[in-house]
């Protein structure tokens, strides 16, 4: 059985239980709660106290601070002490990764602790055994005895605790078991949780963070479908660790935590940013606001959600121009609302007209179609460009090379229409929609433009494509979303979360996306190529991943992204992580070509894979020495 959310055509939250954390719940029954962590030095009291006030003042619900030892966890009592003083009661959380003691002494102090179950009492070393049954129940009995005491006394002194698994610091008896795997990542947990079940402990939240929004995604799913099967009913803390900076962070983020907010799942977020940790919650806010009157939302009609929700696999579509099968996803520019289609708007969708040479230049994110609605052309265009018009518009047009109609059912129906390529608009909540697959079905020239005006619009579009899988239709889709949004960055999100919860899936073939209140082209243009990035299903540049930063992080972070990005963003398809420090290093870079990593004060070790190439690199040497490295592994090209 692979259910994993309550329904799958009608917005529900995850029955989770209610645990409390200091004098604020979270559950199905509350709102859907923020966080963030401080990125101060957690024996710089004052300023770890000054940096909790700012985040607690934009409405963060909780606060995480660091405390790696035991010298850190005890400093979380004079941090709280102040943080009271001053007025101000928001819950602390305890960041604890390899060290028992200092969990043990910062869950006497501090409403909640997070602890790693790769990393807590457990090894990671990145060796490969072969753990016979015995000597696996070997294991289990050893992480027993060490996490026992913690729970013993979270549950005497009613401390929350979070058991967050990271993708990429499994340990090595997970590793070796089931791979570095969501399954892993399930497993590991779970492991931990029949410990504290064991103690009749159950103050518990779960997480499954990734760097990557395809595998933190399954990982949630199939953590709440085992959960089920169990008669679990844990709450969800919900990241994309290692999100990053800017836009890439926010739209990194906003795929992986909204695709599972669709289905219910999540009772607390974190946006994990490169930034300073006080910007993350406005971001988590608009993300959540997206679900306050979710429940009004229109009835869904289909309810055919067929994909395996724990494995991706790209949907199986005919090819028409350089759409489906085995292509990228393409992306469609609107320029419908222009009056006229001239160089400088096509510059922004990525064309640029070298008058001298009578040639263009086209860059890495140019569009792949442009819609030009009802509008005519009167400039030639590059051959690589191809336009999408209105039908009408199309069948006046005297050169037709490059240029393709677009129809709605009644047009399609009436018109006698001899053409080779048909991009036909269907909203996914047709009435006689039987009819409209049959239509589709006996129609190998059509290319669906798929809309919804659901509130509820990514779960109905998903239900509709996996409609069409069940009936055997393998016309490419082209997914189509229109906003009136003026907010650029609640529109980035919701775009975000629109587009990318069904890309996930390996549903669309391309996307389209409009908005009535954004007249910047270059800005939706970029958006569209960074949700594909973000789903890796269309790489156009490199890949960073970069950790938020926090008290463990001995080098400014933050400058440093920023330098390793300016030298390296041209190397398309490329992983790099900026990692702040060792815990966060080798491990939960995953799947990163190359990393840096924080191993001291302003000292920096290299990684080619999980590999260390070279160690102790100071800091301001560091960004060529990274050059150097990839140049060594023949991965450079010059700008």
């Amino acid at each position: 059985m692979n259910q994993y959310c309550k329904s799958l055509n009608k917005y529900q939250r995850f029955r989770s239980r209610e645990v409390y954390i200091g004098d604020i719940p979270l559950g199905y029954k509350h709102p859907i709660r923020t966080q963030s962590m401080t990125t101060t030095n957690t024996m710089d009291i004052k300023s770890t106290v000054e940096q909790s006030i700012r985040i607690a003042n934009e409405g963060s619900d909780y606060v995480r601070i660091t405390a790696p030892s035991i010298k850190e966890a005890r400093a979380l009592k004079e941090i709280r002490h102040e943080l009271r003083k001053k007025g101000y009661k928001t819950p602390l959380i305890a960041d604890i990764h390899f060290t028992p003691k200092a969990a043990l002494e910062a869950a006497q102090i501090v409403e909640k602790v997070r602890i790693n179950p790769g990393n807590y009492a457990d090894n990671k070393k990145f060796k490969v055994f072969e753990f016979t049954d015995d000597e696996y129940q070997n294991e289990l009995q050893r992480i027993y005895d060490r996490f026992s005491p913690l729970v013993k006394i979270c549950k005497e002194n009613g401390t929350a605790m979070r058991i967050g698994t990271n993708h990429g610091s499994l340990s090595d008896r997970i590793m070796n078991r089931y791979g570095d795997t969501p399954l892993g990542m399930v497993e590991s947990a779970l492991e931990f949780l029949r410990i504290c079940e064991d103690h009749n402990y159950y103050n518990i939240v779960l997480s499954m963070k990734s760097s990557n929004p395809i595998i933190m995604v399954q990982a949630y799913r199939l953590l709440v479908n085992k959960m089920m099967k169990e008669n679990m009913f844990y709450p969800l803390h919900l990241g994309v660790t290692e999100a990053g900076e800017g836009m890439e962070g926010r739209i990194k983020s906003s795929v992986g935590i909204g695709s599972l907010l669709e289905d219910g799942l999540g009772d607390t977020i974190r946006v994990s940013l490169t930034e300073d940790p006080e910007f993350e919650i406005p971001i988590a806010k608009k993300i959540v606001s997206r679900y306050d009157k979710r429940h009004n939302h229109a009835k869904i009609n289909i309810n055919d959600s067929i994909i395996d929700p724990f494995n991706y696999s790209k949907r199986k579509t005919l090819q028409k121009l350089n759409i489906g099968r085995d292509n990228v996803p393409v992306v469609i520019t609107d320029l419908s609302y222009f009056n006229k289609i001239n160089h400088k708007l096509l510059e922004l969708c990525g064309f640029s007209y070298l008058n001298k040479i009578d040639k263009w230049s086209i860059s890495d994110f140019a569009s792949d179609y442009i819609y030009i609605g009802k509008n005519k052309l009167d400039i030639e265009l590059p051959l690589q460009l191809k336009v999408i018009c209105e039908y009408e518009i199309w069948k006046n047009h005297n050169d037709k090379k490059n240029i393709y109609p677009k129809m709605n059912i009644q047009q399609y129906s009436k018109e006698n229409h001899d053409v080779s390529i048909i991009f036909l608009e269907i909203n996914s909540n047709e009435k006689n929609l039987i009819d409209k697959l049959n239509l589709v079905k006996n129609d190998r020239r059509i290319i669906v433009m798929l809309k919804t005006n659901n509130l509820h619009g990514m779960v109905e579009q998903r239900n509709f494509i996996c409609k069409l899988i069940k009936n055997k239709i393998k016309n490419p889709i082209i997914i189509c979303r229109d906003y009136d949004e003026r907010d650029l960055e609640k529109f980035q999100i919701d775009a975000s979360i629109d587009f990318g919860g069904l890309l996930i899936d390996g549903l669309g073939d391309g996307l389209f996306i409009r908005n009535s209140k954004v007249d910047s082209v270059k800005n939706i243009n970029e958006l569209s190529f960074e949700i594909l990035q973000s789903t890796r299903t269309r790489i156009t540049k490199t890949d960073f991943i970069s950790c938020p930063s926090c008290g463990r992080t001995q080098f400014d972070l933050m400058t440093t992204t920023a330098m390793v990005r300016e030298k390296t963003s041209h190397l398309k398809g490329l992983k790099i992580a900026i990692m702040g420090c060792i815990v966060n290093g080798p491990g939960e870079m995953a799947d990163a070509d190359y990393g840096y990593v924080g191993t001291g004060l302003e000292k920096i070790s290299l990684y080619k894979g999980h590999d260390v190439i070279k160690r102790g690199i100071p800091s301001e040497d560091s960004v060529e020495e990274l050059i150097n490295l990839i140049k060594k592994y023949g991965d450079w090209v010059e700008p």
